[in-house]
């Protein structure tokens, strides 16, 4: 198997580890509406961690999630989608690589548990901002940083209205509408999600608060808070799982172009 080769099986197994993490995620939502289950990533690992050889299968998803920090990186880095040299293109490298670096996290909490470990255990959102808060400027690069998540979760709804998504598909005629039509719920809702986080640490931000920000698991509460919230969150937490099978889907249909190293050079922008 040649270097191409292998991060083409790296890409979609990260993808299959990320849809298991959502659909788990989606899950947890909805039992937590009967009183039960925390619905986040590591929670949802935790899950995993609890069945009858759990930490196989952990291990396994970590193996996954890793494929997908280096696919990140390949996307980000050497420019796998061949995005434009532009501010645009480097924007979406940009957003690539941080969420590279957040898989990367995610990836080393469900080796460490795999192994016994336990590493990485934490208050969430509010952990890393109340760090970021006691820095120089260290408010105004929270409220920044919501910013920045309000704005990927308006681009990641609108990558699934205007179906955009799709140029980065294989997908068989005989699929291609159930398959689009479960692409763009779930991207609306992983967008909607990323609003509200954005949202809580701009507000997190305002008040000196690090206490306020929130992870995917307060934006969910904040939602459940919402008149019809009932129904809103059933709707989001359906869409998360959208989310989690549009991922299986792109483990599947994603058209992954590895690129040689000589082209990993010409797209670095020096």
């Amino acid at each position: 198997m040649d270097t191409r080769s292998k991060l083409e099986w790296l890409a979609r197994c990260g993808y299959a580890a990320r849809g298991i993490v959502f659909l788990l995620i989606a899950g947890l939502a909805l039992l937590s509406s009967f009183g039960g289950g925390a619905p986040d990533s590591k929670s949802a690992l935790q899950v995993v961690l609890s069945q009858p050889l759990g930490k196989v299968w952990l291990g396994l998803i970590a193996v996954g999630l890793l494929g997908f920090v280096f696919w990140r990186l390949a996307q980000s880095v050497a420019n796998a989608d061949n995005h434009e040299h532009s501010a645009k293109g480097y924007v979406i490298r940009a957003a690539l690589f941080a969420s590279g670096l957040t898989y990367l996290g995610l990836t080393a909490y469900a080796a460490s548990h795999s192994l016994g470990l336990g590493v990485g255990e934490g208050s969430g959102g509010a952990s890393w901002t109340a760090w970021l808060m006691a820095q120089p400027f260290g408010r105004y690069l929270v409220g920044v940083a919501g910013l920045v998540i309000v704005i990927g979760g308006g681009v990641t709804i609108f990558k699934g209205l205007t179906r955009r998504f799709r140029r980065y598909l294989r997908l068989d005629g005989n699929i291609k509408s159930a398959a689009t039509l479960i692409s763009v719920y779930g991207l609306a809702a992983r967008g909607l999600i990323f609003i509200i986080i954005g949202g809580l640490l701009v507000y997190a931000a305002s008040a000196v608060d690090p206490g306020q920000a929130g992870s995917m698991r307060d934006a969910l509460a904040w939602i459940r808070k919402l008149p019809f919230g009932a129904v809103l969150y059933t709707l989001v937490a359906l869409g998360l799982a959208a989310f989690g099978a549009y991922n299986l889907i792109e483990a599947r249909c994603r058209i992954v172009h590895a690129p040689s190293l000589e082209q990993a050079k010409q797209a670095l922008p020096i």
